[in-house]
């Protein structure tokens, strides 16, 4: 197994223990969204079929609540300004 494959299953499962979003896996490992997004949803499908199953859950459902987080992140930034 090469360097980029090791690299995409330790994303992937760290996606899936943590289910962590895109943005908080590319956080955690010091690269860049583009590449943590190209390995999970592209290359961990021909290398780790299963896993690949289970990281589309979980992104699927981080989708599903992006636009609750985004309301509460705006929330919390009119509240931090009206102090």
């Amino acid at each position: 197994m090469s360097t980029l494959e090791k690299r995409t299953v330790i994303l992937g499962e760290y996606i899936v223990e943590h289910g962590s979003t895109v943005r908080d896996a590319a956080k955690s490992f010091g690269i860049s969204k583009s590449t943590v997004h190209k390995d999970v949803s592209q290359r961990l499908r021909r290398i780790n079929p299963q896993l690949y199953g289970e990281v589309k859950r979980v992104l699927e459902h981080n989708k599903a609540q992006r636009h609750i987080r985004g309301g509460l992140a705006t929330r919390e930034k009119y509240l931090r300004k009206a102090k």
